[in-house]
């Protein structure tokens, strides 16, 4: 495949876990426009003081800045045969954005239930010390460590519940659009990590 990939799916769905396996089986690198908008503001490049700015105000960084920073990172060697779009684009006219400057073979959309997301979200629970990730049903703390675990202020049942109708909202016509042009690989996310990992795998 010598396009790029499009990964999305909603908080939760377990496309941080997936996009570094898609990495690995496709050899290309994954790009995540939150690392690069860091990036180069670090760096204290011309696109990262632009930025900067906006971040600074608490304002969404305008697209044409996003997709600045992602053709500079395609003039990089190891993009020649395409990258990995984690979480980018999140709506239509950053998609038609990104159709201008590179050549996109397959959107891969992991899709998982509210209720389940809901669920996985909101029994999650944080060592203090370790910062090791568990789950009151599916991982639960060993018996030693469960009176120190503590749940992430945004991971009550109204935040999650609100990012996923921003979600609903900016990604359904979104995948609507790939849809159309042929490109959607909807994949199941409900069930383990291999199974998730082997189905998207059969896909590509």
């Amino acid at each position: 495949m010598e396009g790029s990939i499009v990964l999305f799916g909603p908080p939760g769905a377990g496309k941080g876990t997936q996009a570094g396996r898609i990495s690995e089986l496709t050899g290309k690198p994954q790009v995540s426009t939150g690392d690069m908008l860091r990036e180069a503001v670090s760096r204290g490049t011309d696109l990262g003081h632009e930025a900067k700015s906006f971040m600074e105000a608490g304002l969404l960084v305008p697209d044409s800045i996003i997709i600045g920073l992602i053709s500079e990172r395609l003039k990089n060697d190891d993009a020649a045969e395409g990258v990995l779009f984690d979480g980018f684009p999140r709506t239509i006219p950053q998609a038609e954005a990104l159709a201008e400057i590179v050549s996109v073979e397959a959107v891969i959309s992991i899709e998982v239930p509210d209720d389940s997301i809901v669920e996985r979200i909101v029994g999650r629970r944080m060592d203090p010390e370790t910062g090791e990730i568990y789950h009151i049903r599916f991982k639960p703390p060993p018996e030693e460590v469960s009176m120190r675990v503590v749940q992430r202020k945004d991971d009550t049942e109204e935040t999650v519940r609100s990012r996923l109708a921003a979600y609903h909202e900016q990604t359904a016509p979104l995948a609507e659009w790939y849809s159309t042009k042929g490109l959607l690989i909807r994949i199941d996310g409900n069930g383990s990590i291999d199974e998730v990992g082997n189905s998207i795998a059969s896909k590509l």
